[in-house]
């Protein structure tokens, strides 16, 4: 494995592990993964490089919800929610001395500056820019006038107040449409999730708010893919198939982890697994009791057998994860923070794309002064 190590925001490396077998499936898969740890305080890009896998860290503040769509992320941090796209023109001469090294460049476009509002998912909708706004318990779009516009609550939270009453976090989007969430709890007083949150975990169907699924422990990243439902249990380590007409759920597989962070490849789901840091908040939890080590990692599941198939393993400087996606048809892909000075010299338009940077510069004659 090539690795790119960094430190994350305790000053700890980050250092990581891939297995063989993850090796093989991401090298077959013809993609490569990004990964959000706002915990970290980074954004890590695992590709492909045509003999080992290769990680690349990049520094943004808290990053949590991550959505992809064609060439474009979404990506909500503390106070923002950034839009970023790739300029495929000018990845290969990202690095001077490396040309091809990269095959995609995601460069920062556009900032909402939405304030702390604990974004948690993040989806590219049919109207726009879908966010859960986990503060104020809503579905709300990004907005350029506005730190947000609220669109939806779940209909037993009674105000669009800054209480995080049930803990709004999981979105799945159908038809480019909002169709089933996640909380923690039916709580409609500030912080009131947290009362019952190994068993009071419930999915709901949006827009009519109906309870598909009760009795959940902290459940996240509800996505919808051919067809069916799946949701991580969290504070079970179970990935779930849900019958949304019965209100039933399928263990697929049980994993070592607190599970946060779900994208699928064909039949393979790639899930997020985080280890347990603070203890108030997921302290007695059934995932404590079931597994004597926790890890902090990405596995890849087999949705036809449940089977493990590859796991990438972060064994140092990095405990928790909170998404996943997949990056179709990108190998080596590269991120920028809007800090980045490389930023600066990117210039992208429809047509073309040019670096300007001091090695490109044609020298002028000497003109006389104006």
């Amino acid at each position: 494995m090539s690795p790119d190590h960094a430190a994350g925001n305790s000053g700890e490396i980050i250092s990581c592990s891939a297995s063989e077998s993850f090796g093989a499936w991401l090298a077959e898969s013809g993609g490569s993964l990004a990964i959000t740890t706002y915990q970290a305080g980074k954004v890590a890009l695992v590709g492909w490089n045509g003999r080992q896998v290769s990680l690349l860290l990049r520094q943004f503040e808290k990053p949590m919800g991550l959505a992809v769509r064609g060439s474009q992320m979404a990506l909500a941090t503390r106070n923002e929610l950034l839009l970023l796209a790739d300029a495929p023109l000018l990845a290969p001469n990202f690095l001077e001395d490396q040309p091809g090294r990269y095959d995609a460049l995601y460069l920062p476009r556009v900032s909402y500056q939405t304030g702390d509002l604990n974004i948690h998912d993040v989806s590219f909708g049919a109207q726009g820019l879908w966010l859960v706004n986990t503060r104020f318990c809503c579905l709300s779009f990004a907005s350029d006038q506005f730190s947000f516009v609220p669109q939806w609550k779940p209909p037993f939270v009674s105000d669009i107040v800054p209480e995080d009453r049930c803990h709004l976090n999981g979105l799945a989007m159908v038809d480019d449409q909002p169709r089933y969430v996640t909380c923690l709890g039916t709580t409609d007083t500030p912080g009131g999730w947290r009362q019952d949150k190994a068993n009071g975990g419930v999915i709901l169907r949006v827009p009519d708010g109906e309870i598909i699924a009760r009795g959940l422990s902290m459940p996240h990243s509800p996505r919808w893919h051919n067809g069916h439902l799946w949701v991580l249990n969290s504070g079970q380590g179970e990935l779930l198939r849900v019958n949304v007409d019965r209100g039933t759920t399928d263990v697929v597989c049980t994993l070592s982890g607190y599970l946060r962070g779900l994208c699928f490849v064909g039949r393979y789901a790639v899930v997020g697994l985080c280890q347990i840091r603070e203890k108030h908040i997921f302290g007695g939890l059934p995932i404590n009791q079931r597994f004597e080590r926790l890890l902090c990692a990405v596995a890849v599941v087999d949705l036809t057998s449940g089977n493990t198939v590859g796991m990438f393993e972060f064994t140092a400087g990095c405990q928790e994860l909170f998404e996943v996606q997949f990056l179709a048809g990108v190998r080596q892909p590269m991120i920028l923070n809007a800090q980045h000075p490389a930023t600066r010299q990117a210039f992208t338009a429809p047509p073309f794309s040019y670096w300007l940077r001091p090695s490109n510069e044609i020298p002028l004659p000497n003109a006389p002064d104006e």
